[in-house]
């Protein structure tokens, strides 16, 4: 029997007043652009300046240079190589933590949103070989010893409990105490910088955008390897979600540059909601992602394996990072291809610049699921904020339309590479519009 034809509904819709009403084709969420609105302020700036002092630079926050022992042992390190680029290290001893200075760090977060007791107690997970023995090698070494301790403390203070309570436990308890800190699921890649090298106030707070393009690209990488580590670890990993909140408004309990790492026994609601609609159009990405910015004059930069576009149907203005890598995972990527998504990235934050709070948040390909899916970044500037309208009637006001995003990170774009403070990229009208750039879809290489 002929099925009657039912067309999705279209994506982006200008109303004749200017409203522009938006619906997500991934995953249906309605949003509204009503003229007026955008004018608004987007920045935060500090609100309280003052000169910095040289010991700041290094200390102003649990995850400067000069607080290495307040957080949990480091899982590896990214340091300069004297040839110019840059090297990891990885279970470096405590007693060596301050020979090199970490242009980037993987450390367990202290508060683990699935901690390694709701994994051990839900699922049976144990403390896997490699990271028992290197926890047992940190503990061998006297200053190990003392900087788990002090970290321990620390972390029971915050919990509520005593301080006094470390020491009341046997080897055993406390080793089971310390297993979050060598085999839990919820990593924190953080930088070195908490202001950038010129600052002369507190204003100038370091953000992905101030780092140099090889900086951002060794930032990238430990990303992509620490997720990969997170998978291997513990099979009961369904997937790991990788985000990154920049400036209180957006979500960061520290304003220094951070990512986080979480380990999660489910898919996420956003890769069921996508999967749904790729099952039924496996070239989804292509058509209502990729292609259709590009048809509707949406794309802002480009180069050999990625692609970025002024975003839609989302709850605050957006712009995307696509792979067009037919590899969907990206620790099994080329460098070059991780290095692409890395440059056009870098290049949006710091079109968007530092005093914008964002969130970063990467989708990837559930291991678990056969349909090719995309490695893609959004990038979210935290610039609005959801009340009652969108809590009760579920669409929700985004103060700046896609065009005008794209206008306005293209101007800006164009300026960056002209000052060579991002990587060689097309932007804007330069950028290729060739349909199904976007590799993923098998069918696509026959």
């Amino acid at each position: 029997m002929l099925q009657p034809y039912s067309p999705s509904a279209e994506p982006l819709t200008r109303m004749a007043d200017g409203t522009v009403k938006q619906i997500s084709p991934f995953t249906g969420t309605e949003v509204w652009t009503v003229p007026g609105r955008g004018n608004r302020p987007i920045s935060h700036p500090a609100a309280e300046v003052h000169e910095l002092t040289q010991a700041e630079r290094t200390r102003a926050c649990t995850f400067c240079p000069a607080h290495y022992t307040e957080t949990p042992p480091e899982k590896s390190r990214v340091v300069a190589s004297p040839g110019g680029g840059f090297e990891r290290i990885d279970a470096l001893p405590a007693s060596e933590l301050f020979d090199t200075v970490a242009e980037f760090r993987r450390i367990p977060n202290l508060f683990e949103i699935l901690s390694y007791d709701y994994w051990h107690a839900n699922h049976g997970y144990e403390v896997p070989d490699a990271a028992r023995e290197r926890m047992e090698a940190y503990l061998a070494d006297p200053a190990g010893a003392a900087h788990v301790a002090r970290v321990a403390r620390a972390k029971l203070r915050a919990s509520g409990r005593s301080p006094e309570a470390w020491e009341s436990m046997d080897a055993d308890a406390r080793r089971e105490y310390l297993a979050a800190f060598f085999a839990g699921g919820h990593d924190v890649i953080v930088a070195r910088r908490h202001f950038t090298d010129d600052a002369v106030d507190s204003s100038a707070l370091a953000g992905s955008g101030t780092l140099t393009p090889a900086e951002h690209r060794a930032y990238v990488r430990l990303s992509v390897q620490a997720a990969h580590d997170l998978y291997q670890a513990n099979r009961w990993v369904r997937y790991v979600a990788v985000f990154q909140n920049w400036l209180r408004p957006a979500g960061a309990s520290f304003d220094h540059l951070h990512k986080q790492l979480v380990a999660i026994d489910e898919r996420g609601v956003s890769s069921e909601l996508e999967l749904q609609r790729v099952r039924a159009n496996p070239n989804l990405y292509n058509e209502m992602g990729v292609d259709y910015a590009a048809y509707r004059g949406l794309l802002v930069a480009s180069n050999e394996h990625a692609v970025a576009f002024a975003g839609f149907g989302h709850r605050y203005p957006t712009l995307e990072v696509y792979s067009t890598s037919a590899t969907c995972e990206p620790w099994l990527m080329s460098r070059d291809e991780v290095d692409a998504v890395s440059d056009l990235l870098h290049a949006l934050h710091a079109a968007t610049g530092a005093d914008v709070p964002s969130n970063e948040e990467w989708h990837h390909k559930p291991l678990d699921v056969d349909q090719p899916m995309p490695w893609h970044i959004t990038l979210k500037w935290r610039v609005s904020t959801l009340a009652g309208f969108e809590g009760g009637t579920k669409i929700y006001l985004n103060t700046i339309d896609p065009w005008t995003l794209r206008d306005r990170v293209v101007a800006r774009l164009e300026d960056l590479r002209a000052d060579r403070l991002i990587a060689p990229m097309a932007v804007g009208e330069e950028c290729p519009t060739t349909p199904n750039r976007l590799l993923y879809n098998p069918v696509l290489g026959r």
